[in-house]
């Protein structure tokens, strides 16, 4: 803005001194004219000048999550059933033994529950990043083995996430539908601390999923879609608010046509990411 103003007086003021030279009533007529531009430009030049609180503003502003940490789990591991020595093997979650890993549930066409958790996962991640939060993965691609159950609770304990969240689909009968969400219970134990923030996190995990895909809740399990267990080793071992989210039943056709849609999947990550954001604001 500056620059064009600049421009037009030295070009003003040059066409008075060549004027100028042609006589004095000639250079008097340019020298009012002179004067006119020069008001013109400078007044162009404040009238186009943006407001400095605009880009004040657009400079300061935070992206919401900006200082938070999410861990984000998705369940299961694309080779698990290539590998049952390993996600066989018995671990301790405090209140039993579980096996260490499973290979999920799949669809009746054959789409894997790990297939599902890790594309959703991915989703959730990239737009979690993009409000600010610092994300963490269990795993990064669905080719390998594991995580052991164990594991995937001592990552996100290790990040100090301020949430994290399991991401999973079921398996029941045909018949059966909607999705639920899956807290601890106390167990004198670790995850003690944490289970009331948990409690939250998961209400505003079921309250954002019901709002922004319109899944129901489930028909089978829990009650309001918010189902508490002491069985669930991610969960127990947990000392950071964490919950176990079951998208649906994927043996249920119609939600099984859902989970393969790649825009479904992107809706239903933007709702867990408001879920999260609703939780860590």
């Amino acid at each position: 803005m500056i620059g064009r103003a600049l421009a037009t007086s030295v070009l003003v003021l040059t066409g008075l001194g060549i004027t100028a030279c042609g006589g004095a009533q000639a250079g008097s007529e340019q020298a009012a004219g002179g004067e006119v531009a020069l008001r013109t430009a400078a007044q162009a030049t404040v009238t186009e000048a943006p407001p400095a609180s605009a880009g004040a503003a657009r400079a300061t502003a935070r992206p919401p999550l900006q200082g938070k940490v999410v861990l984000i789990d998705p369940g299961h591991n694309g080779a698990n059933y290539k590998h049952p020595e390993i996600i066989n093997r018995q671990v301790d979650v405090l209140t039993g033994k579980k096996a260490c890993d499973t290979t999920g549930t799949q669809t009746a066409n054959g789409y894997t529950e790990a297939a599902f958790n890790f594309d959703v996962s991915q989703r959730l991640a990239k737009l979690l990043s993009a409000r600010g939060a610092k994300v963490k993965v269990t795993r990064t691609n669905n080719t390998g083995v594991g995580p052991c159950i164990t594991k995937r609770a001592e990552m996100g304990n290790a990040a100090k996430a301020d949430a994290a969240l399991s991401v999973h689909a079921d398996g029941a009968a045909p018949s059966a539908k909607g999705f639920h969400v899956i807290l601890p219970k106390k167990i004198n134990g670790p995850v003690d601390p944490v289970v009331a923030d948990s409690k939250r996190l998961g209400i505003d995990i079921r309250d954002a999923v019901k709002a922004g895909t319109g899944l129901p809740y489930s028909t089978y399990i829990g009650t309001n879609a918010l189902n508490f267990r002491n069985d669930i080793g991610g969960l127990n071992l947990s000392t950071v608010p964490k919950v176990l989210f079951e998208a649906g039943n994927m043996k249920n056709p119609s939600e099984a046509a859902k989970f393969q849609t790649p825009a479904f999947r992107q809706r239903l990550a933007e709702a867990l990411a408001t879920g999260l954001q609703n939780y860590l604001k």
